[in-house]
């Protein structure tokens, strides 16, 4: 950094919270920046969330715990506090605070892009009470295009006459852009993160920004140490981790969508292509600037409303044995003991989704519940000979619409949080989950018992496997569930058996 002339290293942030292992960077203490070598004459900074300023711990406390020592006995110099618009005014006392104790500080506005020009210059005006080094704004959702920028920087000026800041995302692929604007515009604070690395779509690249600093400056600089950082450890680190803008973080930019909904979802492995796009419609329409994870299952869960249906189970289900056959590899793995388990006991077979692994003949229904998945499988689906159980008055028109030629078993579905009801032709469950769907399905039908093959379940640290095993203890503590065995090799806590010793 000290070769490429950037002038501040801000290494990550100090807070208060301790939930979950982080690494040394989420609380960058004196003590670990002391750990380092920091080269003479680069800045060091840390940043602040405003609302641990303004949350139970007091201001005064929260600061006194966070910088217990004065600058001139910390290797910090810069604190940045970043902040949203209604946090503003009861964080900005901490400006005076950080000041007295020789700190530089500067106030980092968040999601300012959607505000008017009065709510703007309402905020410049409460500003300029304060001593603040620089007054940043930053463009959150990625959505800004250069023009905007200017506007804001020019609303901002009217009241702020002090140094700016500007802090871009690379949703459209225009950080760069809008930051290059804002220099012209006046602005002498700017940020960039090497690689561009950031959460999401990440930020304005150091490695460019740099390049165009150094012209503005005059001034020649040496980019060979940051060249060889990027080949060694950061394009690394991008690969796996995968930062950087793409189609769904352009289109979550250009619909003002929180860019964590699409962090979210790519770093989930339960959600397709389709997945992704359905939701980023249904946030357009119901918008979606503040993430909540909420949000995000209500986005997929889709079955909001009362629950109706036409079909019930128990003619088909009353007092058999039901065979449910997950997604997992088990099924193939030992399908022709499965075949002969069959034969020979004539369970009920139940198979989700799409899965084929075992002779179709020997499959009697199918089940599938979620509209996204049923619109990307319906060609699969009209394909297959079995009936398909659905929760078919619910679904959206275009869904209805594919499977006109399918011979569909309408029981339906509402989700209701921790709740498991069997009605005689449609269910309350706490997930759109297709499993959650199987069981209810089974148990209103009033089967005898499930015997499960293909529920092989995930690693660890898969976010699928704690969401399946809550399911299944949900269900098994719900009133009238059904006794569960499985009979291929699981990882949840069900009662298991050896389909080769049946």
């Amino acid at each position: 950094m000290q070769a490429a002339r950037v002038d501040v290293v801000e290494l990550g942030f100090r807070t208060l919270k301790n939930q979950g292992f982080q690494g040394p960077c989420a609380f960058t203490t004196d003590e670990f920046i002391r750990s380092l070598t920091v080269p003479a004459g680069l800045t060091i900074g840390v940043m602040v969330n405003g609302n641990e300023l303004v949350g139970e711990v007091p201001q005064q406390e929260a600061l006194e715990r966070l910088f217990p020592n004065a600058a001139s006995d910390s290797p910090v110099e810069l604190v940045r506090i970043a902040c949203h618009v209604h946090e503003f005014e009861k964080a900005l006392p901490a400006v005076t605070w950080l000041k007295k104790r020789g700190y530089q500080v500067g106030f980092n506005l968040m999601q300012v892009a959607d505000r008017t020009e009065e709510e703007v210059k309402a905020l410049a005006r409460l500003a300029k009470a304060y001593p603040m080094d620089a007054l940043y704004f930053a463009d959150s959702m990625g959505s800004m295009s250069p023009d905007q920028a200017a506007q804001i920087i020019q609303w901002f000026r009217s009241e702020w006459t002090g140094p700016m800041g500007i802090h871009t995302h690379d949703n459209l692929g225009l950080a760069l852009s809008n930051t290059i604007r804002a220099l012209d515009e006046g602005v002498t604070w700017v940020d960039s993160t090497v690689t561009g690395m950031g959460r999401g779509p990440g930020n304005a690249r150091t490695e460019e920004l740099a390049i165009e600093i150094a012209e503005r400056r005059g001034k020649t600089l040496n980019m060979v140490p940051l060249m060889a950082l990027l080949r060694e450890h950061f394009k690394p680190m991008q690969a796996h981790y995968g930062w950087g803008t793409n189609p769904y973080y352009y289109l979550a930019g250009k619909y003002g969508i929180h860019p964590t909904y699409i962090q979210e979802m790519l770093s989930d492995s339960r959600y397709s292509e389709e997945d992704v796009l359905a939701v980023i419609e249904h946030l357009r329409v119901e918008g979606g600037k503040k993430f909540s994870l909420n949000t995000l299952g209500a986005a997929r869960h889709f079955f909001g409303a009362e629950a109706t249906g036409q079909w019930a189970p128990k003619e088909r289900f009353a007092g058999r044995d039901v065979l449910l056959l997950g997604t997992g590899p088990g099924v193939a793995k030992h399908c022709v003991a499965l075949e002969r388990y069959i034969r020979t006991h004539q369970p009920l077979v139940l198979a989700l989704n799409t899965q084929t692994a075992i002779d179709a003949e020997l499959i009697d229904l199918r089940v599938a519940c979620h509209p996204v998945r049923l619109l990307a499988d319906c060609d699969t689906h009209t394909r297959l000979p079995q009936p398909l159980i659905t929760p078919y008055s619910m679904l959206p028109g275009d869904v209805r619409q594919s499977l006109a030629d399918k011979d569909v078993l309408d029981f339906g579905l509402t989700v209701v949080p921790d709740t498991f009801v069997f009605g005689a032709v449609h269910c309350s469950l706490p997930t759109s989950l297709v499993v959650g769907y199987a069981l209810a399905v089974a148990t209103s039908g009033q089967a005898s018992r499930l015997v499960m093959a293909g529920f092989d379940g995930y690693g660890a640290d898969d976010p699928r496997s704690s969401e399946m095993h809550q399911l299944l203890e949900q269900y098994q503590a719900a009133e009238g569930a059904l006794p569960m065995t499985a009979i291929t090799p699981t990882r949840y806590s069900l009662k298991s058996e050896s389909v080769y010793a049946l």
